[in-house]
């Protein structure tokens, strides 16, 4: 099983949703990065359980310790190892997945594969591995503030039917987080609200779509040909569970227009420099990011878990039923907001790292 992922900036994430722990070790960061713990806590305070009524009640405080390559508030160069641990995993509630498959969940494809699997909790499955991504992205995110003034910032702009309307290029940070579902529009916010907690209700689960904005990211950044920008952002997007789709720029809705209508146009101001005076490439051409904001969109499947009864077969296939049970989100799309941010900034982070070694002068 791969478990790590990055080229210079390097993630390798570990554990079991119900094991002791989880967590992750960071290789290739910079030293003398300033970096401390609460910056690491305070990402993963967004993406924990519990934080509202809108995701699942499991009680966790996501507490870290970061066990190596810090010292003094700096980063020394050396693998930083970070660990979380599990506090208030259930594995009594999913006893009967111990011979059942659950729909739409990973527990039969792991079968095949390995012939074993941690029935409980759905282990590496479980969205509960995305602590490791969240701490990685943490200090990623801080590399790129540092090193070279970029930004990341996503949001919730659709749950199942209910869009928002948002200015890509004035969203921050502070908008997002002002309600419980991490959308920046507060008319839609409320009405996903009343959404989310509806199905909930209902024994049910909805998906929709997380929008995300780099700002500042200079043009150059991406490897053709297959290590191309928006090729490992999606294959860092769709690594996520539940995340079946990706959009850069003017994506699908780029095929309804024209050469003409979709082309972004060159301008310089100074003779210096350049930038498109449209933006549907969404911030990168040629796989190599052109300078512009870098605009991306995830789509995430509804839940898999309901509290329905649904058919399904045993791990003898026979065929039977099952209800779901346990403590799940009825909509990921809140948490996932700081999981996208994360696996956005890995990339960019190592991305960032390749420019400056390959044009060997700090990139300039």
């Amino acid at each position: 099983m791969s478990s790590s992922f990055g080229t210079l900036f390097r993630l390798t994430t570990f554990g079991e949703s119900h094991g002791a722990a989880v967590g992750a070790v960071v290789d290739g960061c910079p030293s003398l990065l300033p970096i401390s713990v609460e910056e690491i806590q305070r990402e993963l305070d967004r993406r924990r359980p519990g934080q509202s009524k809108l995701v699942t009640q499991r009680k966790e405080s996501d507490t870290v310790e970061v066990l190596s390559g810090v010292l003094d508030g700096v980063t020394l160069g050396t693998p930083i190892a970070m660990l979380v641990r599990n506090e208030d995993a259930r594995s009594r509630d999913y006893e009967e997945m111990r011979t059942k498959y659950r729909p739409s969940h990973a527990d039969f494809t792991y079968d095949q594969k390995y012939g074993v699997r941690a029935w409980s909790g759905g282990g590496r499955a479980s969205a509960r591995e995305t602590v490791g991504r969240v701490a990685g992205g943490a200090i990623a995110q801080k590399l790129l503030s540092v090193r070279w003034g970029v930004e990341v910032v996503a949001w919730v702009s659709r749950v199942q039917s209910v869009g928002s309307e948002v200015d890509e290029a004035t969203v921050s940070r502070s908008d997002v987080d002002a309600n419980d579902v991490r959308c920046p529009d507060a008319k839609a916010a409320g009405a996903m609200v009343s959404l989310i907690e509806g199905v909930r209700k209902d024994g049910d689960s909805v998906g929709g779509v997380v929008c995300c904005v780099v700002r500042g990211a200079p043009a150059g950044w991406g490897e053709p040909v297959f290590d191309k920008l928006e090729a490992d952002l999606a294959k860092a997007l769709l690594s996520l569970p539940a995340c079946k789709g990706f959009e850069v720029g003017s994506g699908f809705g780029g095929t309804e227009l024209t050469g003409t209508q979709h082309n972004d146009a060159f301008r310089s101001d100074d003779g210096k420099s350049a930038y498109t005076k449209t933006n549907k490439s969404g911030g990168i051409q040629g796989g190599i990011s052109n300078g512009m904001p870098i605009l991306l969109r995830a789509a995430f499947k509804p839940t898999a878990t309901v509290m329905h009864e649904q058919e399904t077969v045993t791990t003898g296939f026979e065929n039977t039923t099952i209800s779901g049970r346990g403590r799940h989100d009825p909509c990921v799309l809140p948490r996932a907001v700081p999981i996208v941010e994360a696996m956005v900034a890995l990339v960019l982070a190592d991305h960032g790292l390749r420019q400056d070694a390959c044009r060997h002068n700090g990139g300039k």
